[in-house]
Protein backbone atom coordinates (compact mmCIF):
# COMPACT_ATOMS: atom_id res chain seq x y z
CA UNK A 1 0.00 0.00 0.00
CA UNK A 2 0.66 3.57 -0.68
CA UNK A 3 1.79 5.54 1.81
CA UNK A 4 0.04 7.82 4.01
CA UNK A 5 -0.15 11.51 3.00
CA UNK A 6 -0.79 14.85 5.01
CA UNK A 7 -4.04 15.84 4.71
CA UNK A 8 -3.80 19.14 2.74
CA UNK A 9 -1.77 16.98 0.07
CA UNK A 10 -4.99 15.13 -0.91
CA UNK A 11 -6.89 18.03 -0.57
CA UNK A 12 -4.79 20.10 -3.33
CA UNK A 13 -5.82 17.45 -5.39
CA UNK A 14 -9.18 15.09 -4.46
CA UNK A 15 -12.57 17.56 -4.87
CA UNK A 16 -15.06 15.16 -3.77
CA UNK A 17 -16.25 11.41 -3.12
CA UNK A 18 -19.02 9.73 -3.96
CA UNK A 19 -20.73 6.23 -3.73
CA UNK A 20 -23.25 5.27 -5.71
CA UNK A 21 -25.85 1.70 -5.74
CA UNK A 22 -28.00 0.33 -8.04
CA UNK A 23 -30.72 -1.25 -6.75
CA UNK A 24 -33.97 -2.84 -8.26
CA UNK A 25 -37.16 -4.57 -6.83
CA UNK A 26 -38.08 -7.52 -7.31
CA UNK A 27 -41.88 -7.15 -7.63
CA UNK A 28 -41.70 -4.57 -10.36
CA UNK A 29 -40.33 -4.66 -13.83
CA UNK A 30 -36.98 -2.54 -14.65
CA UNK A 31 -37.46 0.53 -15.74
CA UNK A 32 -36.57 -0.25 -19.59
CA UNK A 33 -39.56 -2.75 -19.46
CA UNK A 34 -41.43 -0.36 -17.03
CA UNK A 35 -42.14 2.38 -19.50
CA UNK A 36 -43.45 0.12 -22.22
CA UNK A 37 -45.85 -1.16 -19.97
CA UNK A 38 -49.63 0.12 -20.37
CA UNK A 39 -49.38 1.05 -16.50
CA UNK A 40 -45.83 2.36 -16.03
CA UNK A 41 -47.44 5.42 -14.95
CA UNK A 42 -49.12 4.14 -12.16
CA UNK A 43 -46.14 1.85 -10.82
CA UNK A 44 -43.62 4.62 -11.00
CA UNK A 45 -45.82 6.28 -8.77
CA UNK A 46 -46.10 3.49 -6.23
CA UNK A 47 -42.36 2.79 -6.47
CA UNK A 48 -41.86 6.90 -5.84
CA UNK A 49 -44.23 6.44 -2.92
CA UNK A 50 -42.68 3.33 -1.28
CA UNK A 51 -39.23 4.93 -1.21
CA UNK A 52 -40.25 8.58 -0.09
CA UNK A 53 -41.90 7.35 2.85
CA UNK A 54 -39.22 5.12 3.97
CA UNK A 55 -37.02 8.02 3.62
CA UNK A 56 -39.43 10.56 5.09
CA UNK A 57 -38.04 8.77 8.56
CA UNK A 58 -34.64 9.71 8.17
CA UNK A 59 -34.72 13.66 7.09
CA UNK A 60 -36.83 16.27 5.07
CA UNK A 61 -36.24 14.86 1.37
CA UNK A 62 -37.68 17.00 -1.65
CA UNK A 63 -39.25 15.14 -3.88
CA UNK A 64 -38.86 16.26 -7.32
CA UNK A 65 -41.08 14.73 -9.95
CA UNK A 66 -38.59 14.88 -13.04
CA UNK A 67 -41.68 15.38 -15.83
CA UNK A 68 -43.01 17.98 -13.77
CA UNK A 69 -39.22 20.10 -14.00
CA UNK A 70 -38.68 22.80 -16.22
CA UNK A 71 -35.78 22.02 -18.60
CA UNK A 72 -33.78 24.83 -16.76
CA UNK A 73 -34.75 23.59 -12.92
CA UNK A 74 -33.71 20.05 -14.60
CA UNK A 75 -30.48 21.42 -15.93
CA UNK A 76 -29.68 23.15 -12.63
CA UNK A 77 -29.96 19.75 -10.96
CA UNK A 78 -27.61 17.64 -13.36
CA UNK A 79 -25.05 20.63 -13.13
CA UNK A 80 -25.08 20.45 -9.92
CA UNK A 81 -24.51 16.74 -10.39
CA UNK A 82 -27.67 15.52 -8.24
CA UNK A 83 -29.60 14.05 -11.01
CA UNK A 84 -28.61 12.56 -14.54
CA UNK A 85 -28.84 13.24 -17.92
CA UNK A 86 -30.46 9.74 -18.68
CA UNK A 87 -32.91 10.34 -15.45
CA UNK A 88 -34.14 13.24 -17.50
CA UNK A 89 -34.80 11.40 -20.84
CA UNK A 90 -37.06 8.91 -18.49
CA UNK A 91 -38.79 12.04 -17.35
CA UNK A 92 -42.32 10.13 -17.94
CA UNK A 93 -41.29 7.87 -15.01
CA UNK A 94 -38.39 9.07 -13.32
CA UNK A 95 -38.45 11.64 -9.92
CA UNK A 96 -35.29 12.05 -7.33
CA UNK A 97 -35.27 12.78 -3.69
CA UNK A 98 -32.58 14.88 -2.47
CA UNK A 99 -31.59 15.69 1.14
CA UNK A 100 -31.55 19.62 2.13
CA UNK A 101 -27.79 19.45 2.24
CA UNK A 102 -27.61 17.83 -1.51
CA UNK A 103 -25.56 15.19 0.07
CA UNK A 104 -27.74 12.42 -0.71
CA UNK A 105 -29.49 11.71 -3.81
CA UNK A 106 -31.98 9.41 -4.67
CA UNK A 107 -32.43 8.68 -8.11
CA UNK A 108 -35.76 6.68 -9.22
CA UNK A 109 -36.44 5.06 -12.44
CA UNK A 110 -32.80 5.80 -13.92
CA UNK A 111 -31.57 2.61 -15.78
CA UNK A 112 -32.92 0.94 -12.19
CA UNK A 113 -35.20 1.44 -9.73
CA UNK A 114 -32.82 3.40 -7.93
CA UNK A 115 -29.66 4.93 -7.62
CA UNK A 116 -28.48 5.98 -4.20
CA UNK A 117 -25.75 8.40 -4.45
CA UNK A 118 -23.49 9.96 -1.52
CA UNK A 119 -21.54 12.73 -2.26
CA UNK A 120 -18.66 14.51 0.30
CA UNK A 121 -16.03 17.39 -0.07
CA UNK A 122 -12.68 15.91 -0.10
CA UNK A 123 -10.98 11.86 0.18
CA UNK A 124 -13.35 10.03 2.63
CA UNK A 125 -15.07 6.77 0.60
CA UNK A 126 -15.40 4.82 3.69
CA UNK A 127 -17.32 7.45 5.09
CA UNK A 128 -19.15 7.98 2.01
CA UNK A 129 -19.89 4.70 2.33
CA UNK A 130 -21.49 4.64 5.95
CA UNK A 131 -24.07 6.83 5.17
CA UNK A 132 -25.16 5.66 1.75
CA UNK A 133 -25.31 2.40 3.45
CA UNK A 134 -27.95 3.66 6.35
CA UNK A 135 -30.01 4.89 3.34
CA UNK A 136 -29.59 1.62 1.80
CA UNK A 137 -30.68 -0.34 4.87
CA UNK A 138 -33.87 1.68 5.88
CA UNK A 139 -35.06 1.23 2.19
CA UNK A 140 -34.53 -2.39 1.79
CA UNK A 141 -35.81 -2.86 5.41
CA UNK A 142 -39.42 -2.50 3.56
CA UNK A 143 -39.14 -2.66 -0.02
CA UNK A 144 -37.32 -6.40 -1.43
CA UNK A 145 -34.53 -5.82 -3.59
CA UNK A 146 -33.96 -7.55 -7.04
CA UNK A 147 -31.05 -10.17 -5.45
CA UNK A 148 -29.92 -13.86 -6.54
CA UNK A 149 -27.50 -15.72 -4.65
CA UNK A 150 -24.70 -16.06 -7.49
CA UNK A 151 -25.26 -12.46 -9.06
CA UNK A 152 -25.80 -10.35 -6.07
CA UNK A 153 -28.00 -7.49 -6.91
CA UNK A 154 -29.56 -7.67 -10.30
CA UNK A 155 -29.17 -4.69 -12.62
CA UNK A 156 -30.31 -3.49 -16.08
CA UNK A 157 -26.27 -3.11 -16.57
CA UNK A 158 -24.15 -6.38 -16.77
CA UNK A 159 -21.20 -3.94 -14.97
CA UNK A 160 -23.64 -3.23 -11.72
CA UNK A 161 -23.97 -6.95 -10.63
CA UNK A 162 -23.10 -7.83 -7.65
CA UNK A 163 -22.70 -5.10 -5.39
CA UNK A 164 -23.86 -2.31 -6.94
CA UNK A 165 -21.41 -0.31 -6.21
CA UNK A 166 -19.80 2.60 -7.78
CA UNK A 167 -17.01 4.14 -5.56
CA UNK A 168 -15.39 7.04 -7.02
CA UNK A 169 -13.16 10.30 -6.44
CA UNK A 170 -13.19 13.35 -8.51
CA UNK A 171 -9.69 14.38 -8.61
CA UNK A 172 -7.96 17.67 -10.09
CA UNK A 173 -5.24 16.73 -12.47
CA UNK A 174 -3.51 19.55 -14.02
CA UNK A 175 -0.04 18.51 -13.94
CA UNK A 176 -0.51 15.27 -15.00
CA UNK A 177 -3.45 16.69 -17.74
CA UNK A 178 -0.85 19.29 -19.24
CA UNK A 179 2.34 17.28 -19.20
CA UNK A 180 0.89 14.12 -21.29
CA UNK A 181 0.78 11.57 -18.15
CA UNK A 182 -2.67 11.39 -18.27
CA UNK A 183 -2.18 8.36 -21.05
CA UNK A 184 -0.21 6.79 -18.86
CA UNK A 185 -2.50 6.86 -15.74
CA UNK A 186 -5.72 5.89 -17.63
CA UNK A 187 -3.76 2.66 -18.99
CA UNK A 188 -2.49 1.62 -16.05
CA UNK A 189 -5.83 2.34 -14.03
CA UNK A 190 -7.84 0.18 -16.70
CA UNK A 191 -5.57 -2.52 -16.07
CA UNK A 192 -6.45 -3.09 -12.65
CA UNK A 193 -10.16 -2.76 -13.50
CA UNK A 194 -10.57 1.00 -12.60
CA UNK A 195 -12.19 3.90 -15.43
CA UNK A 196 -11.28 7.64 -15.90
CA UNK A 197 -13.76 10.21 -17.44
CA UNK A 198 -14.61 13.43 -17.15
CA UNK A 199 -16.31 15.44 -14.48
CA UNK A 200 -20.30 14.52 -15.94
CA UNK A 201 -19.55 11.03 -16.55
CA UNK A 202 -18.89 9.11 -19.20
CA UNK A 203 -18.62 10.58 -22.68
CA UNK A 204 -18.06 13.71 -20.31
CA UNK A 205 -15.34 16.29 -21.19
CA UNK A 206 -12.31 16.54 -18.79
CA UNK A 207 -13.96 20.29 -17.83
CA UNK A 208 -11.27 22.30 -15.41
CA UNK A 209 -8.79 19.32 -15.42
CA UNK A 210 -11.30 17.42 -13.48
CA UNK A 211 -11.49 14.06 -13.93
CA UNK A 212 -13.49 10.74 -11.62
CA UNK A 213 -11.50 7.38 -11.28
CA UNK A 214 -13.71 5.17 -10.18
CA UNK A 215 -14.59 1.03 -10.35
CA UNK A 216 -15.98 -0.63 -13.37
CA UNK A 217 -16.93 -4.12 -12.15
CA UNK A 218 -18.90 -4.91 -8.94
CA UNK A 219 -19.26 -8.62 -10.01
CA UNK A 220 -17.20 -11.06 -7.86
CA UNK A 221 -15.49 -8.24 -5.27
CA UNK A 222 -16.73 -7.00 -1.54
CA UNK A 223 -17.31 -3.54 -1.06
CA UNK A 224 -14.27 -3.91 1.14
CA UNK A 225 -12.66 -5.18 -2.05
CA UNK A 226 -14.29 -2.13 -4.35
CA UNK A 227 -13.15 0.87 -1.53
CA UNK A 228 -9.72 -0.50 -0.99
CA UNK A 229 -9.06 -0.89 -4.63
CA UNK A 230 -10.10 2.35 -5.32
CA UNK A 231 -8.38 4.40 -2.32
CA UNK A 232 -5.06 2.41 -3.30
CA UNK A 233 -5.06 3.87 -7.23
CA UNK A 234 -6.32 7.49 -5.89
CA UNK A 235 -3.90 7.83 -3.34
CA UNK A 236 -1.60 6.72 -6.34
CA UNK A 237 -2.91 9.19 -8.87
CA UNK A 238 -2.51 12.11 -5.69
CA UNK A 239 1.11 11.37 -5.75
CA UNK A 240 1.95 11.61 -9.55
CA UNK A 241 0.12 14.85 -9.53
CA UNK A 242 2.10 16.34 -7.26
CA UNK A 243 5.06 14.80 -8.33
CA UNK A 244 4.60 16.38 -11.84
CA UNK A 245 3.41 19.68 -10.12
CA UNK A 246 6.71 19.91 -8.31
CA UNK A 247 8.68 19.18 -11.97
CA UNK A 248 5.68 21.76 -13.49
CA UNK A 249 6.74 24.50 -11.13
CA UNK A 250 11.04 23.71 -11.53
CA UNK A 251 10.46 23.53 -15.05
CA UNK A 252 8.65 26.49 -16.45
CA UNK A 253 9.09 28.73 -13.32
CA UNK A 254 8.36 32.18 -14.21
CA UNK A 255 6.26 31.35 -17.37
CA UNK A 256 4.18 29.47 -15.00
CA UNK A 257 3.91 31.88 -12.31
CA UNK A 258 3.34 34.77 -14.74
CA UNK A 259 0.57 32.15 -16.32
CA UNK A 260 -1.40 31.46 -13.01
CA UNK A 261 -1.41 35.89 -12.39
CA UNK A 262 -2.26 36.61 -15.11
CA UNK A 263 -5.56 34.36 -14.66
CA UNK A 264 -6.19 35.57 -11.12
CA UNK A 265 -6.15 39.14 -12.76
CA UNK A 266 -8.80 38.11 -15.23
CA UNK A 267 -11.13 36.56 -12.83
CA UNK A 268 -10.76 39.77 -10.28
CA UNK A 269 -10.91 42.23 -12.58
CA UNK A 270 -13.48 40.87 -16.08
CA UNK A 271 -16.20 42.23 -16.84
CA UNK A 272 -17.15 39.40 -18.64
CA UNK A 273 -16.03 35.89 -19.73
CA UNK A 274 -16.98 32.71 -21.35
CA UNK A 275 -17.66 29.45 -19.58
CA UNK A 276 -14.66 27.89 -21.60
CA UNK A 277 -12.17 30.31 -20.54
CA UNK A 278 -13.37 30.70 -16.96
CA UNK A 279 -12.80 27.23 -16.45
CA UNK A 280 -9.09 27.36 -17.64
CA UNK A 281 -8.82 30.76 -15.69
CA UNK A 282 -9.81 29.17 -12.54
CA UNK A 283 -7.99 26.09 -12.74
CA UNK A 284 -5.15 28.38 -12.97
CA UNK A 285 -5.98 30.13 -10.34
CA UNK A 286 -6.62 27.16 -8.01
CA UNK A 287 -2.82 25.36 -9.32
CA UNK A 288 -1.30 28.61 -8.32
CA UNK A 289 -3.39 27.95 -4.71
CA UNK A 290 -1.34 24.67 -4.40
CA UNK A 291 1.94 25.67 -5.59
CA UNK A 292 2.03 28.27 -2.55
CA UNK A 293 1.70 31.30 -5.32
CA UNK A 294 -0.31 33.28 -2.98
CA UNK A 295 0.08 33.85 0.53
CA UNK A 296 -0.94 31.41 2.74
CA UNK A 297 -4.56 31.93 4.54
CA UNK A 298 -4.72 32.90 8.05
CA UNK A 299 -5.66 29.32 9.07
CA UNK A 300 -2.65 27.87 6.95
CA UNK A 301 -5.61 25.75 5.13
CA UNK A 302 -5.15 26.67 1.36
CA UNK A 303 -7.36 23.54 0.20
CA UNK A 304 -10.21 25.32 1.78
CA UNK A 305 -9.97 27.93 -1.07
CA UNK A 306 -9.58 25.52 -3.59
CA UNK A 307 -12.87 24.47 -2.50
CA UNK A 308 -14.42 27.51 -2.10
CA UNK A 309 -13.43 27.77 -5.62
CA UNK A 310 -14.60 24.47 -7.09
CA UNK A 311 -18.21 25.51 -5.14
CA UNK A 312 -18.08 28.95 -7.36
CA UNK A 313 -17.19 27.18 -10.87
CA UNK A 314 -20.29 25.25 -10.14
CA UNK A 315 -22.69 27.87 -9.26
CA UNK A 316 -21.55 29.80 -12.47
CA UNK A 317 -22.63 26.69 -14.84
CA UNK A 318 -25.39 28.32 -17.09
CA UNK A 319 -28.80 26.74 -15.25
CA UNK A 320 -27.27 27.90 -11.94
CA UNK A 321 -26.66 31.57 -12.72
CA UNK A 322 -29.98 31.74 -14.22
CA UNK A 323 -30.97 30.44 -11.14
CA UNK A 324 -28.95 33.00 -9.06
CA UNK A 325 -30.14 35.44 -11.48
CA UNK A 326 -33.92 34.51 -10.82
CA UNK A 327 -35.04 34.72 -14.27
CA UNK A 328 -33.36 33.15 -17.52
CA UNK A 329 -30.36 35.10 -19.50
CA UNK A 330 -28.96 34.85 -22.88
CA UNK A 331 -25.76 33.55 -23.35
CA UNK A 332 -24.04 37.06 -23.84
CA UNK A 333 -25.89 37.99 -20.03
CA UNK A 334 -24.48 35.00 -18.58
CA UNK A 335 -21.08 35.88 -19.23
CA UNK A 336 -21.51 39.14 -17.67
CA UNK A 337 -23.05 37.87 -14.92
CA UNK A 338 -20.39 34.90 -14.55
CA UNK A 339 -17.71 37.96 -14.29
CA UNK A 340 -19.22 40.57 -12.11
CA UNK A 341 -19.95 37.15 -9.45
CA UNK A 342 -17.13 35.79 -9.75
CA UNK A 343 -14.79 39.39 -9.17
CA UNK A 344 -17.21 39.44 -6.05
CA UNK A 345 -16.81 36.56 -4.90
CA UNK A 346 -13.06 36.06 -5.52
CA UNK A 347 -12.37 39.68 -3.22
CA UNK A 348 -14.66 37.66 -0.32
CA UNK A 349 -11.60 34.83 -0.67
CA UNK A 350 -9.14 37.47 0.10
CA UNK A 351 -6.35 35.73 -1.72
CA UNK A 352 -3.31 37.73 -2.11
CA UNK A 353 -0.16 37.21 -4.70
Amino acid sequence: MKRDMPRPAYESVAVSSRIRLARNFKDYPFPALLKRDPHAVEQATEIVGLIAAELSTMDEFTLYDVGSLTDERAAYLVERYLISRDLVRNSAISAALIAPDESISVMINEEDHIREQYFMKGFDLQKAYERISGIDDVISESIPFAYDKTFGYLTACPTNLGTGMRASVMLFLPAVSRRGVLKDIVSLLTRQGLVVRGAYGEGSGADGELFQISNEVTLGRTEADILAEVENSVKIVVEIELRERDRMAAEEGIDLQDRVMRAYGVVTNCRKIDAREYMRRMADVKLGIALGFFRPAADGRNYKQMAAIDDLIVAMRPANINRLNGSPLSAEEQDVFRARYTVERMRELKLAP
